[in-house]
């Protein structure tokens, strides 16, 4: 099966999740607002467009790991999928509709 054409943005983003130096994470708020993002070294976060993050979630590109739940909060690490990830649509689901 072969997966459709990435555009430059989602590609960037991609490239980003997939480097293991830069822990990515979505943060899904009690308000439902969902926000992508990593910590640069210098300490500032830097957000990623939800819109391309949401869309390579959908189509399997990258995964969410186990939550971490606070009453505000859940926070989830982003991965790059690897194909036959188990669990990808049942994290799918959940964060989306968290």
């Amino acid at each position: 099966m072969t997966r459709p054409r990435l555009s430059s943005r989602a590609a960037e983003v991609l490239r980003l999740i997939t480097d293991q130096r830069v822990p990515v994470f979505l943060t899904v708020h009690v308000n439902g607002r969902r926000r992508y993002g990593y910590w640069q070294s210098d300490g500032r976060p830097v957000a990623l467009p939800t819109e391309e993050c949401d869309a390579l979630h959908a189509a399997g590109r990258i995964v969410l790991g186990d939550p971490v739940v606070d009453r505000a909060k859940t926070t989830y690490r982003v991965r790059a999928a690897t194909r036959g990830t188990p669990g990808s649509a049942r994290s799918a689901r959940s964060a989306l509709t968290a």
